[in-house]
């Protein structure tokens, strides 16, 4: 089986993923230290499903010129953006500000944070609806949602705190592959991924005056990631690693086999080796991956510190993503 599958349309990808990013290289900090440049990538989730105390659900937000970006809303989005305006000083991610959204694809660990990041930022002060994008579905749980948290919203509305009459709406869209958003900060433009049984599932490319950055999502190695990066500043990719998958201890309530599910759903770091030598990003980030920073209370999970030695055969610049890393 080939490590790379191609990906219906992926040919009719913007002609712009063919340049290489003009921007300067990011240099490697094991620190994750704020670069000085007007873009930067904020990881707000680096978890998996697994309810870790140190990892939030997975979200990133890309900030630019006073302006967030948001890429999927897993558990605990809304607190961790609080916790980049507090003590990150990202004052773009105050939850409030948070407009501009953008989803992978539909899967639970990805979208738990939703009702939190519809309904917190209204209650406290947001006055006009999000815009929302991503795959076929999304309008129907936005809708069911809504539909949860009609007496609270017609409460907070209607009754003595006056919320705003707009901030609790939600504008979907729903796309398709290629560029869905553009304003005189950012191009967005998506690509579509492989995930296992999801019929839609996409990753994004960030272009602004600085940077290119290109958010994988939930992915096994495609194509289309390595045309859409083509040089990117950064590329934030899963990693799942080989001593996890090959844990003969490791447990499995759910009785189905995890290997042969990673293989349909996932890229191990052997894989992401392969690819991220094809993509070439000035910095490769790792995200989503089967790690603890616990190691004495999750004896079975890998550290960061195995995750980067299965990645040892990469040659380029390559961090491990914690929760509020700035880069």
């Amino acid at each position: 089986m080939p490590i790379f599958h191609s990906v219906p349309n992926s040919r009719c990808l913007p002609a712009f993923f063919i340049l290489l990013s003009m921007a300067l290289p990011v240099p490697f900090s094991s620190a994750a230290a704020e670069p000085a440049k007007s873009t930067r990538l904020v990881l707000l989730g680096t978890g998996t499903p697994q309810p870790d105390p140190d990892r939030s659900g997975a979200a990133a937000a890309v900030v630019v010129n006073g302006s967030a970006y948001l890429v999927d809303f897993g558990p605990g989005v809304v607190r961790r953006a609080a916790a980049a305006k507090l003590d990150k000083g990202v004052t773009e991610l105050d939850p409030v500000n948070i407009r501009t959204v953008f989803l992978t694809h539909l899967h639970s660990d990805h979208t738990a944070g939703f009702p939190d990041l519809i309904l917190t930022p209204w209650t406290m002060g947001r006055q006009k609806p999000l815009e929302v994008y991503g795959p076929k579905g999304l309008k129907k749980m936005t809708s069911h949602l809504l539909e949860a948290y009609g007496e609270d919203i017609a409460v907070r509305r209607d009754g003595m705190e006056k919320a705003s009459k707009q901030g609790w709406r939600v504008n979907v869209h729903e796309i398709k592959a290629g560029v869905v958003y553009k304003d005189a900060n950012v191009t967005v433009t998506a690509f579509p991924t492989r995930h296992g049984d999801w019929e839609q599932s996409f990753g994004y490319r960030f272009d602004t005056a600085d940077r290119s950055i290109v958010i994988s999502g939930d992915t096994t190695p495609v194509q289309a990631t390595i045309d859409a990066c083509n040089g990117c500043d950064i590329l934030l990719h899963e990693a799942q690693t080989m001593k996890f998958l090959n844990n003969p201890m490791r447990p499995n309530a759910q009785g189905y086999d995890i290997k042969a599910y990673a293989a349909r759903y996932h890229t191990t770091t052997e894989q992401l080796t392969t690819l991220a030598a094809r993509a070439k990003p000035k910095l490769l980030v790792l995200y989503h991956n089967t790690i603890t920073l616990r190691p004495d209370k999750r004896p079975l999970a890998s550290t960061p510190e195995t995750l980067l030695a299965e990645m040892g055969a990469y040659q380029g610049n390559i961090a491990v993503g914690k929760d509020l890393d700035i880069y």
